[in-house]
């Protein structure tokens, strides 16, 4: 699982950006968003940079975390 740190995610529309945006690169892909603590945990076949990538890409900044 890897997880992420998501800077501007402040809503459950940005919610469903986000989980969007990492299902467009594998469709496949378990989300899970935790709106307060900006984070999302991501398990997936793409690489962390890949999903990073993409939620950057959807107007969010996104930051491995451990």
């Amino acid at each position: 699982m890897m997880k992420f740190r998501v800077e501007g995610m402040t809503c459950g529309g940005c919610a469903r950006g986000v989980t969007n945006a990492i299902r467009a690169i594998d469709p496949e892909a378990e989300v899970a968003v935790d709106l307060a603590a900006k984070s999302v945990a991501v398990r997936s076949n793409a690489s962390a940079d890949r999903i990073r990538s993409a939620i950057d890409e959807a107007g969010y900044r996104a930051v491995v975390s451990d």
